[in-house]
């Protein structure tokens, strides 16, 4: 079963609220057995719109990274995002093993 890829691209219009988002998304995270792979960092944009903030975050599937989104945990946490900054988020099934 190929992983799964969660992306977001965001800019924070209002850090405090986006900070207890952030908290929330990343026990949400952790208890849906998600890995890491960048969150900030430097980025270079080299063609279409950009977002300060690029996040992706690894999930053993396509399954566990909706189940984790779809989740109560990620949901109250997505509420405390709403206002906060401007995010565009995708799941992106991984190549085939």
């Amino acid at each position: 079963m190929p992983k799964a890829y969660w992306i977001a691209h965001v800019t924070v219009t209002n850090p405090d609220p986006y900070a207890l988002y952030a908290k929330g998304a990343t026990e949400a995270f952790a208890k849906h057995g998600a890995r890491v792979l960048a969150r900030g960092g430097a980025v270079e944009h080299l063609e279409g719109e950009g977002h300060p903030r690029n996040v992706v975050i690894e999930f053993d599937s396509m399954e566990a990274a909706l189940a984790c989104y779809h989740s109560p945990e990620y949901q109250d946490a997505k509420a405390h995002r709403e206002g906060a900054g401007i995010a565009n988020i995708m799941i992106l099934e991984g190549a085939p093993d």
